[in-house]
């Protein structure tokens, strides 16, 4: 299919966006009206905290009586609320991602938000974005729920160990590819505010960062929320409100209460769903599983029961007791309850009249002699990692390997080596090198938990017996050893270059053609599924819109192209799927991954039955980040489409055509082709632009298009209106409308407007 791209480009000097667009203008005409009512000490008061002992809350600012404004509460987060009782412990967000459910996505916000709000918060620090999330349910479920999402960290904190003092130094197109691509889907869903984070940012703290907070956030992506800082990010006063910084969060210790009402509701069938569909099978040999009533079964590991000292027996989860439910840090919560694997499996025993024999440590002795006894062996390890300012069994936040904790190798060793069927469960923070583990021949089945809260033993046991099939994909990659992920475990000294670019976790492996263990998508079922009728249809891209809207340019979230398949389940048991979308960029494009995820649906059928599954490409989906003109590009040829179980395994594939009617012209060296006609001088928000304005005297060839730099602008009456800066130096490119205005004097006719620097030309002129 074709469709067709006509931007257009032109030369102005730099402005801003204006506050109050779209949804929010009502929120900034009830804003100014307070201003006009407070007091410079009250503004002050609004946004900066109060310390973290003098409120209910990690976060507080004080009530401005002026306005009956109430005090604020922020409060922690992204998986349930901290410090409190009588609220739900979530699965993390890794494990809500490995669902690919965009449903549970939302329901588990709405219901983190739902609870906050129920205990007095406003603010909720989270959710969490990562470069390969970005679909914002959380963010619309948390807001829908009743409190302001806090998108966070931003930007660049992607480790722990340093991120007090190292900058991630991220190329321009990189950075807008993947880092700050969810960001800008949590603003296009309307976040109310985004946390900065601890780090640098190509040298400069994020939190005094103009670049970042007043460029790309509230200029390029019309950001109309406000900016808080991570908790004692902020370096300086006057730097930091000058860069955008907007509310400050400092505190030296919390010791809050942990009162509250009883807010869960039914919020735990959601934490179980995600508990259950966000578990990953990734082996499953000899039927082993789904479990039909087994004479008997050896539970064998520390992770398989409760912390012997309680759910909440180490503040903050600052320890690697019993099974893993959550990582450890500000971002935790505390357990109503905790359902461990041995507990829910032990229930579905007596039902079975199954015989239980256990071993409840990580020795491996006690495991291989436990397992001697039994049909089939269980086996639990795990894989913990946190916040930095805990250390945990010499971790301090980050993983120092790859490999099991505790010595999990081991122990999954002496019991497959009783040559006993053996079920391995892995909790896991992320991937863990499993070659040891697999290389085993008695090693049966592997089932990837991940981090999955409150409910981790009955969702594990609904899809170890087979109540659910397995639904859930991996939201990485799973090497087979540590080098093919292209970087070092241990961290350098000094800053970090991201100088992986564009090609982290998939995109790397099919840039270097590398076979991994488990491919970023992979999971089984219990059933299986066909792929068909793969349709792509296309809509007129048309000219493309300057218009800013929170989240970057309208026209970015134009559907452009739409992709779909027939998915039937063909196997013996109902289950479900996730068709994954895969796109690759024409030759005319800059070095690309060579596929890139642009959609996923998951869709539950019946045996036999078969379901359609759609994927809309919006025009963003389909361009990437040019840096000379700082704009994102529509290129043309053909886009490689492809649609499948994983992004590997590939069921059906296909071709989109893009026809872009730009051609991307050389710098003009003379005007022997134009006249002048007129100079205007044009005021936007009291910076004054000079425009030459050129008429076409004769027709141009393509071969004369070639030689020169123009942009073509359709004219009509008035005078230029100059929109939406993507770069902010001398002779950068920009967007032009054209605006009715009788007043001015004007040229008649096609007019050019030269640039400077490279731009794009309309190759239908005439």
């Amino acid at each position: 299919m074709k469709i067709s791209a006509l931007p257009i480009l032109a030369l102005a000097t730099p402005v801003f966006s204006s506050a109050g667009d779209g949804d929010w203008a009502s929120a900034y005409t009830k804003a100014k009206s307070a201003l006009a009512k407070m007091s410079q000490a009250d503004k002050v008061a609004m946004v900066s905290g109060t310390g973290w002992q003098k409120g209910p809350c990690v976060g507080n600012t004080a009530a401005i009586s002026s306005i009956k404004y109430p005090a604020l509460c922020l409060q922690d987060g992204p998986l349930g609320v901290r410090y409190a009782q009588g609220v739900t412990a979530f699965p993390a967000g890794i494990t809500t991602g490995s669902t690919w459910d965009k449903s549970l996505m939302y329901d588990r916000g709405y219901a983190l938000g739902s609870e906050a709000k129920a205990l007095g918060v406003h603010v909720q620090l989270g959710p969490v974005a990562g470069p390969l999330g970005k679909i914002p349910r959380t963010v619309e479920g948390m807001q829908s729920g009743g409190v302001q999402a806090c998108a966070k960290h931003f930007i660049g904190n992607e480790q722990e160990l340093k991120r007090d003092s190292q900058s991630a130094n991220i190329d321009d197109r990189t950075n807008h590819e993947l880092y700050l691509w969810p960001f800008a889907e949590a603003i296009k869903a309307n976040v109310t505010s985004i946390m900065c984070s601890y780090n640098k940012f190509n040298t400069t703290w994020t939190c005094e960062n103009k670049a970042l907070l007043s460029g790309l956030l509230k200029d390029e992506l019309d950001f109309q929320g406000f900016v808080v800082s991570d908790w004692g990010a902020q370096h300086t006063t006057v730097g930091s409100a000058n860069a955008g910084l907007d509310m400050t969060m400092p505190g030296d210790n919390f010791s809050g209460g942990k009162g509250g009402p009883n807010v869960q509701g039914d919020h735990k069938n959601v934490a179980r769903a995600i508990a259950r569909d966000g578990i990953v099978l990734l082996k499953n040999e000899k039927g082993a599983l789904p479990l039909v009533k087994p004479k008997s079964l050896a539970i064998i590991g520390y992770d398989a029961i409760v912390n012997p000292a309680g759910a909440n027996g180490c503040v903050d989860r600052n320890c690697d007791n019993g099974t893993l439910a959550m990582g450890w840090g500000s971002g935790t919560a505390e357990f109503p309850y905790l359902i461990a694997p041995l507990d829910a499996i032990k229930a579905q025993a007596t039902t079975d009249g199954t015989t239980i024999t256990t071993s409840t440590s990580d020795n491996p002795s006690q495991g291989a002699s436990a397992a001697e006894a039994a049909a089939t062996a269980i086996v639990f390890i795990n894989s913990d990692a946190g916040e930095n300012y805990i250390t945990v069994e010499g971790a301090p936040g980050d993983r120092l390997n790859l490999d099991p904790w505790h010595k999990g190798n081991d122990l999954v060793t002496a019991v497959a080596n009783t040559n006993v069927p053996t079920i391995v469960v892995i909790h896991s923070v992320g991937p863990l090198i499993l070659e040891t583990i697999l290389a085993l021949p008695s090693v049966v089945a592997v089932v990837w938990a991940g981090i999955p809260g409150q409910e981790t033993g009955n969702g594990l046991a609904d899809i170890l017996y087979g109540s659910t099939s397995p639904n859930g994909k991996l939201p990485y990659t799973i090497a087979k050893q540590v080098s093919d992920y292209g970087i070092d475990i241990k961290p350098a000294p000094g800053d970090d270059s991201y100088s992986e670019g564009l090609y982290i976790d998939y995109r790397r492996f099919d840039k270097e053609g590398i076979e991994p263990r488990y491919e970023f998508g992979f999971g089984l079922s219990y059933t299986t599924f066909a792929y068909s009728d793969l349709t792509v249809s296309a809509i007129a891209a048309g000219s493309g819109s300057s218009t800013k809207v929170p989240g970057g340019k309208s026209d970015l979230y134009d559907v452009i192209a739409t992709i779909s398949a027939t998915i039937t389940n063909n196997g013996t048991v109902k289950g479900a799927e996730v068709a994954q979308l895969y796109i690759g960029l024409p030759s005319s494009a800059p070095a690309s991954p060579v596929r890139q995820l642009r959609g996923f649906s998951k869709v539950a059928l019946e045996v036999g039955k078969s379901g359609v599954v759609s994927f809309p490409l919006r025009r963003k989906d389909l361009s990437f980040w040019d840096v000379k003109s700082e704009s994102w590009v529509l290129p043309s040829g053909e886009f490689g489409v492809w649609v499948g179980s994983s992004s590997r395994d590939l069921r059906l594939s296909g071709k989109l055509e893009v026809e872009d009617s730009r051609a991307l012209l050389a710098s003009m060296e003379n005007l022997d082709d134009l006249f002048r006609i007129e100079t205007y001088n044009i005021t936007i928000k009291k910076s004054v632009l000079k425009i030459q304005i050129f008429a076409l005297l004769s027709h141009l060839s393509k071969a004369s298009l070639s030689t020169k730099q123009l942009a073509r602008l359709p004219f009509t009456n008035g005078p230029f209106i100059i929109r939406e800066p993507v770069v902010q130096d001398s002779g950068s490119t920009f967007d032009v409308f054209c605006w009715q205005n009788g007043t001015t004097k004007n040229p008649s006719g096609t007019t050019f407007l030269r640039t400077t620097s490279n731009a794009y030309v309309d190759k239908t002129t005439t």
